[in-house]
């Protein structure tokens, strides 16, 4: 099919170039619908032209046969008649073959005439008519022309975009696949520290939660102290007796060295108990 198609456009274009066209499935069976449709019709226009070759011939003979019958009727013959007098009844006589009239008098011509006047004013104002519906057909190719390269551009363009989208995407899902990853990592080793803790037997006051909860009552009591401290101010300047404060003071270092020793065998247990790298601060 390819083969016949390229055959006819070297026959049609001759030495001529041939366009370039876009070679797909469509535009090959297009062109081989219009080859076989022009050889047809060379075809039908071959047989026309014989015809009309054989018509003419026809013709001719029957215009010297009319001929002869005329000069016979008026008693001449072809030999006496002058060489522009001769033209010119040939002459008359192809007019009225191609006219169709009867005879070859005034009255058969003149009709004759007005009605192949009226034919080429008709063919004039269809020629008319097929130019301005040519110029129309040329706009609208033209305007579809434009509008296909417009859908072209935007076609390339979404393209574009989409291969962007897809790459944001795609860069999205293996974040998505690293944060999976690392929560799991994270789940294992809070998992793990937990298993630790409980093989360990950790009490449940030294947590990170109680410890948490342990800083908000003293807050707490802070604050609820602090309008207490604000009403001993007065007294403050006061001198307590001297044995009594010397035994407050006594309990009191004791009770702070017993919280301290407490507070540091906490703090070492929980580091000890922790996993290596995090201690606890």
């Amino acid at each position: 099919m390819a083969d016949r198609v390229s055959k006819w456009l070297s026959a049609v274009f001759g030495d001529q170039t041939i366009p370039e066209y876009e070679v797909n499935t469509r535009t090959v069976d297009i062109l081989y619908q219009l080859a076989e449709a022009s050889e047809v019709r060379c075809n039908e226009t071959s047989l026309l032209i014989e015809d009309q070759k054989q018509k003419t011939s026809e013709y001719q003979a029957d215009g010297v046969h009319l001929q002869n019958v005329v000069l016979q009727g008026v008693g001449l013959s072809s030999g006496s008649l002058s060489k522009p007098a001769s033209d010119y009844l040939s002459a008359l006589v192809a007019n009225a073959k191609v006219l169709g009239v009867r005879d070859t008098s005034l009255s058969s011509f003149v009709p004759a005439l007005n009605n192949l006047t009226n034919e080429l004013l008709e063919s004039e104002k269809t020629d008319r008519r097929l130019d301005r519906e040519l110029n129309a057909l040329r706009n609208k190719l033209g305007a579809v022309l434009v509008l296909r390269k417009t859908f072209q551009e935007d076609i390339k363009k979404t393209m574009k975009a989409q291969e962007v989208e897809s790459a944001k995407a795609e860069e999205r899902l293996l974040n998505m696949d690293f944060v999976k990853a690392k929560s799991k990592d994270l789940s294992y080793r809070n998992k793990k520290a937990e298993d630790q803790l409980t093989s360990r037997h950790m009490e449940n006051r030294i947590s990170h939660q109680a410890l948490m909860e342990l800083c908000e009552q003293v807050y707490t009591l802070k604050q609820e102290i602090l309008p207490l401290s604000k009403k001993l101010e007065p007294y403050r300047d006061l001198s307590p007796s001297p044995s009594l404060a010397q035994v407050k003071i006594e309990e009191a270092k004791r009770e702070l060295a017993a919280v301290d020793a407490e507070l540091e065998m906490k703090v070492d247990f929980m580091n000890s108990s922790l996993p290596k790298g995090r201690p606890l601060k």
